[in-house]
């Protein structure tokens, strides 16, 4: 039996265990548990493609999994903060207890994301449209970020209740996943300066911005990315 074949597919059995161990840390309201096992998953749907093409055993139904792991992962894990981040907002849009279950069109949004990225061969160097990796960490960090600083932060506080705005941040996440939006890959090919100036900006950027912001850090790092490919695509690339 070739042991290798199953490394790859092992490693992404293992995402979704952390993505099931973080919606269940969800339900428990350890939010910043559940972003750190969203974090190991990413971590690990990233080796699986690594070692599937290390050991050139990739397969269709690695591809497969690698999809449905994600769908718990990056697509259920966000889908269900936003629901509590509904459920627990200043119910501007009303009290039906139906309101929060809008939070899981970020779901439904990551399903069609992964659906159409495994039959899109445009994205094999780059992508189109947010990744849903990039997308649960831009909002369970949001939970993560309303925790520790509501106390001492009123305008973030009103911000990250007000359910029209987590509405509007919910609907600009399904689009921003699925939108025709060209994004620079982080990949680093070619070992030049000038052929990866964009990437180690962005780099160098969020470094700076973790070790001043922290955990604060991670939304405004997921929206610089969408516009500096925004800007790379309308300008540098001209």
């Amino acid at each position: 039996m070739n042991i290798k074949k199953h490394i790859p597919n092992l490693i992404t059995l293992i995402n979704l265990f952390c993505g099931c161990v973080a919606v269940v840390f969800i339900s428990e309201a350890k939010y910043e548990m559940a972003f750190y096992m969203v974090c190991l998953g990413i971590f690990f749907d990233f080796f699986d493609g690594f070692f599937a093409r290390l050991f050139k055993v990739s397969s269709p139904l690695g591809l497969q999994l690698d999809s449905l792991a994600d769908m718990v992962t990056s697509g259920v894990a966000p889908g269900y903060v936003m629901y509590t981040m509904f459920a627990n907002s200043g119910h501007q849009l009303g009290t039906n207890e139906f309101i929060p279950l809008l939070g899981f069109i970020i779901t439904l949004g990551s399903c069609y994301r992964l659906a159409n990225f495994n039959i899109d061969t445009r994205q094999t160097d780059s992508f189109i449209g947010l990744p849903t990796p990039a997308n649960a960490l831009f909002i369970i960090s949001l939970k993560v970020v309303l925790d520790i600083y509501a106390g001492s932060s009123l305008l973030l506080l009103e911000i990250l209740t007000n359910e029209w705005i987590l509405l509007a941040i919910t609907l600009c996440s399904a689009y921003i996943l699925n939108a025709e939006i060209p994004l620079f890959a982080l990949k680093i090919k070619k070992f030049t300066f000038k052929d990866n100036v964009l990437q180690i900006v962005f780099l160098a950027i969020s470094l700076v911005l973790l070790l001043l912001l922290q955990f604060g850090a991670i939304p405004v790092i997921i929206a610089f990315y969408v516009l500096l490919s925004i800007i790379n695509n309308m300008f540098l690339k001209k």
